[in-house]
């Protein structure tokens, strides 16, 4: 926290409020735009207009900005602010795709109805967000903060967990030096801020036998399906669900015809888990159930198709949503306090990082991921306002 005395914090976060506020109208303006973009993971020049609408956003600010290909997705956007700051940088985290399919936007365009709630898709999920961070960082300009870099990374694909792209990585490496991140994913009507994610991801266990004729030859045969009826048996039994260890064998094939002894099957399993030691666990456990024959003659391999990590609650994170927590307070935003939820975000591989972060500080709302979601309009300075105050005192 700053050592300013308090009646200068005061006129510090009175500043802030005032130029946010007087810029509502720009805010609104920003968010119609990306809104009205359909914008769905796969659809990468969608993305890639956002990512246009928002680099000119932040160069009109001042920003250094970055557009960096990902190489399967849309690009990831790397903004910075206050580069010549004295203090370690902090990061503003988002995402510019959504989950809905192209139409979307012309079918739920952006509207404010009667009892001022924002609707279309993605405003919540988490295009709002993205404009409270942007504003956040031009009230910090409009005060004169310059001591305090901020670094926003804005990636392309976090709906499908950067499965097909170089995100993730990318990402990871913007992170070096950082003292913090603020992740503004979708905020809370009860201004819960999350403290906590469970990872997920995807783990493929081919087994491998050895085909022949069911019928003239089935004694040299050595079933993989057969083989693979084991492995799923056993790794259903190791899933722990009071301690939120998660295995399920979602998804499994194999075989050509009923006169064949299969000669492979493939097992793709989803996994969940509260922290790190427990993602641990599971991938241990999976890996002997792969490497333990049953049926002689027959193998199998594991691959980890995608992995999210947890955000794990750190003491690092705890110290830092205190540090929001007080400044809700002073700043006239109100009680905010922490929450632990089961989506993830890339709250978790900040974290896991050595970064602490805070997540949920984007728009308040509900509905996400649905035709139904929206956000409160009034949490749009309310929020940038918090983020502002929060990165001015850190």
């Amino acid at each position: 926290m700053k050592k300013e005395g308090r009646d200068g914090m005061q006129q510090v976060y009175e500043a802030v409020r005032k130029h946010v506020s007087e810029r509502r109208g720009e805010m609104i303006s920003l968010l119609e735009k990306i809104v009205n973009i359909d914008s769905g993971t796969t659809n990468i020049a969608g993305v890639e207009a956002v990512c246009g609408i928002l680099k000119q956003e932040m160069e009109a600010i001042g920003m250094d900005v970055r557009v960096i290909p990902s190489e399967g997705a849309g690009p990831v956007l790397v903004g910075e602010w206050c580069c010549g700051g004295t203090k370690r940088p902090l990061l503003f985290l988002g995402h510019m795709d959504t989950v809905f399919e192209d139409g979307e936007a012309e079918h739920n365009p952006f509207r404010i109805d009667e009892n001022g709630l924002i609707h279309g898709p993605g405003v919540l999920d988490m295009k709002g967000g993205l404009v409270v961070a942007l504003s956040a960082i031009r009230a910090l300009r409009d005060i004169g903060s310059t001591d305090r870099p901020v670094k926003c990374i804005f990636v392309g694909d976090e709906e499908k967990l950067h499965m097909f792209s170089r995100t993730k990585q990318i990402m990871i490496s913007e992170l070096s030096g950082a003292e913090a991140a603020f992740n503004f994913e979708v905020g809370y009507r009860h201004d819960g801020l999350v403290v906590g994610r469970k990872g997920g991801g995807i783990v493929d266990v081919t087994v491998h036998g050895i085909p022949a004729h069911s019928g003239l030859a089935p004694e040299k045969g050595r079933s993989a399906v057969a083989e693979m009826c084991y492995k799923v048996l056993e790794l259903e039994a190791s899933r722990d669900i009071e301690r939120g260890k998660l295995i399920n064998c979602g998804m499994v094939s194999g075989g050509i015809g009923e006169n064949t002894v299969p000669g492979e099957a493939k097992i793709s399993i989803g996994i969940r888990f509260p922290s790190l030691a427990i993602r641990d666990e599971i991938l241990a456990d999976i890996r002997s159930a792969t490497e333990r024959v049953h049926i002689e003659g027959t193998k199998a391999e594991m691959n980890v198709r995608m992995m999210m990590e947890s955000m794990d609650t750190t003491d690092g994170v705890m110290e830092l949503f205190e540090h929001i927590r007080k400044v809700a307070g002073e700043c006239g935003y109100g009680e905010v306090h922490p929450v632990t939820v089961g989506g993830v975000s890339d709250s978790g591989a900040v974290v896991s990082s050595g970064v602490p972060a805070v997540c949920g500080m984007g728009l308040k709302g509900e509905g996400c991921h649905t035709k139904d979601e929206y956000a409160l309009a009034d949490s749009l300075v309310d929020r940038a306002v918090l983020a502002a105050c929060a990165a001015y005192a850190l």
